[in-house]
């Protein structure tokens, strides 16, 4: 076999430790936990922009938000960065979506031969979120803490036939018996909220057994004004009246990450089932985390670990198995791995690496990784680097945050508050100013996106029409 096809499945909003493989003591994910023993875990996989649509971006052109200006949940893909399914056409190998896209629409040539039930931005994405300087308070909050526990959705019947799709698009590649290689990507769009699991995956998860999320420290970090923009803009939590529903929202959510590793299952059982297993590699990943409640929080958009670390796992030929790696990875790590499997050359200005070389290597602790948020509710950019045991959080305008993850893996201790740290924090200042000039990548995203609200009749008009939580499954009726 000269070069092995692909199958990439992600889901969407599935924080990295929700996972049994992960060590969580009670989370049932046998499906995915199978993948991982059959091939290498990355104990350390981050997303490079904590929000849907920067974040598949990312995943298309292997290139940060800075870099291509897709910066939020409006400023979507459009083809016009080159994805590694253009990489892929131009080769002549077979590309096909399945499930969501999160891209600007079903039209412009994103790299792919054909779009199976595509989901795209809908009616220009999520306007309200363009508003930053001041951004205004999002009622539509909640929806999330009165649609949850146990039933079905649009969302829960959309992943079933996606999962239908994805395994019959197995079985005629197996018919076809074609030598051709192909890459196949495969999006789910649970855990992501309403949080509401079919019943025989809520049921799982008794809610009175679920753990409370943790408290922010009362140490200062969440009183600068970005964080109090922040916490104005996303006030989720202001709409669970008890604890017992929260208890239910976040068994609703594990119940979803089930269901998800359920169709997982069956989708690499007809892998296997057609014998395409064998010479196949098989990716599973996350867009971004969920914060589900800690701090306060909800959703996604921080650079805290339950928002902006990911599962991810590689397995087949030439990937080892039973291993887990401590390198850390991201987003930005596909694009070379899907080209590289086709044979290809990553372009130079790619800052990834092939997971096929890395599962392959030994541990590198201080690959840094970065990512960066310019969207909803933040005041101002927010990034992060993450380099060996340290995450450094920087707020363009505002106080930075430092973490020690080996000793503080909860992040509850802010060590840029201890003035001992502050040579720490002045190198970590200078490895982001080697990568990006913060404060003018602010003013950039800003200026796209007050073009767009202008386009959208201004402020007050954007502002009074609101916004959705959440992007409407599209239509089920076949192939793009």
């Amino acid at each position: 076999m000269d070069h092995p096809n692909l199958l990439i499945i992600m889901d969407d909003e599935h924080r990295a430790d929700a996972l049994g493989c992960a060590g969580h003591p009670f989370v049932q994910t046998p499906n995915i936990d199978r993948l991982a023993e059959n091939g290498t875990r990355f104990e350390n996989a981050y997303t490079n922009s904590p929000i849907c649509v920067p974040a598949r971006a990312v995943f298309a052109t292997g290139l940060y938000p800075h870099q291509t200006g897709y910066w939020d949940n409006c400023l979507a893909y459009d083809g016009v960065t080159r994805s590694w399914g253009h990489a892929l056409q131009s080769a002549g190998v077979d590309s096909t979506s399945i499930g969501k896209l999160h891209y600007i629409d079903d039209e412009r040539p994103t790299g792919f031969d054909r779009q199976i039930l595509p989901m795209h931005i809908h009616d220009g994405g999520d306007t309200h979120g363009l508003v930053r300087d001041d951004p205004p308070t999002r009622p539509q909050c909640r929806d999330l803490a009165e649609n949850i526990g146990p039933g079905e959705t649009e969302y829960t019947q959309y992943d079933r036939n996606i999962r239908d799709a994805a395994c019959a698009w197995l079985r005629e590649r197996a018919r076809t018996q074609t030598d051709q290689p192909w890459t196949t990507f495969v999006s789910f769009i649970s855990p992501h909220y309403p949080l509401i699991a079919p019943r025989q995956f809520f049921d799982l998860y008794d809610p009175a057994r679920m753990p409370l999320p943790k408290k922010r420290p009362a140490d200062g970090t969440a009183d600068t004004e970005w964080w109090k923009a922040f916490e104005n803009c996303y006030i989720w939590d202001q709409f669970f009246e008890t604890d017992e529903q929260r208890q239910i929202a976040i068994a609703a959510y594990f119940g979803l990450v089930s269901f998800v590793d359920d169709n997982v299952g069956t989708i690499l059982r007809a892998l296997e089932d057609t014998g395409l297993d064998k010479k196949t590699r098989v990716i599973f990943l996350s867009d971004h985390g969920e914060n589900l409640g800690a701090r306060g929080l909800w959703g996604k958009s921080t650079m805290y670990n339950e928002s902006v670390a990911v599962p991810m796992i590689a397995a087949g030929p030439g990937i080892p198995n039973r291993v887990v790696r401590r390198t850390p990875v991201s987003l930005v790590d596909i694009y070379p791995t899907v080209v590289e499997n086709a044979g290809l050359e990553t372009p130079s200005d790619r800052p990834g690496r092939s997971l096929v070389d890395l599962a392959n290597l030994p541990d590198d602790l201080a690959r840094p990784v970065f990512s960066e948020y310019h969207a909803t509710a933040a005041k101002s950019a927010e990034f992060m680097i993450r380099r060996g045991r340290y995450k450094y959080v920087h707020y363009v305008g505002y106080p930075p945050e430092l973490y020690d993850l080996e000793e503080d893996a909860e992040e509850l201790v802010n060590l840029a508050l201890d003035q001992s740290f502050g040579g720490l924090l002045d190198e970590f200042d200078a490895a982001l100013r080697a990568i990006l000039d913060p404060e003018a990548v602010d003013r950039a995203a800003k200026v796209d996106q007050t073009r767009l609200i202008e386009q959208y009749g201004g402020r007050e008009m954007v502002v009074s029409k609101g916004g959705k939580s959440a992007t409407p499954a599209p239509e089920l009726e076949g192939t793009q």
